[in-house]
């Protein structure tokens, strides 16, 4: 064991495991943020969003109705702003958000941020909402 041979394409199933590599990952471009969905196209029963932040002015808070999102700090350092408290995030840092809790991520002035962004819930489309609360 531990050798290479015998690896699989890592994108195809196997008994219900799945490994995606990070270049296979697809970023899309939005306001003041990039953010891949790893699960994209696989048959899951949770949502899951990588996500690159950068400081902007106006970001809008959002909620999810259906689910908690569990949110981990991969770098940068930040804000997380929910239902008017706020929290300082740091790389390893952890934060749970319950469901419906009104919500945003705020890079401090020159970091950059990445999260890992957790739902249990199988389609994020459906499982957010915006509000017309905007943090500067």
């Amino acid at each position: 064991r531990g050798g290479h041979e015998g690896r699989r394409d890592p994108r195809t199933p196997v008994q219900g495991i799945t490994t995606i590599p990070e270049s296979a990952l697809e970023f899309a471009d939005l306001p003041g943020r990039r953010s891949a969905n790893p699960l994209a196209g696989l048959d899951s029963n949770a949502s899951l969003r990588i996500v690159e932040l950068e400081r902007t002015r106006g970001r809008a808070a959002h909620r999810h109705p259906h689910s908690e999102e569990i949110v981990y700090v991969a770098s940068g350092t930040g804000m997380a702003w929910i239902d008017g408290a706020e929290f300082a995030l740091a790389p390893g840092s952890v934060i749970r958000i319950p469901s419906g809790a009104p919500h945003a991520t705020i890079p401090d002035e020159g970091s950059e941020m990445r999260l890992i962004c957790f739902f249990p819930h199988p389609d994020l489309s459906e499982n957010i909402e915006d509000t017309d609360i905007v943090l500067t």
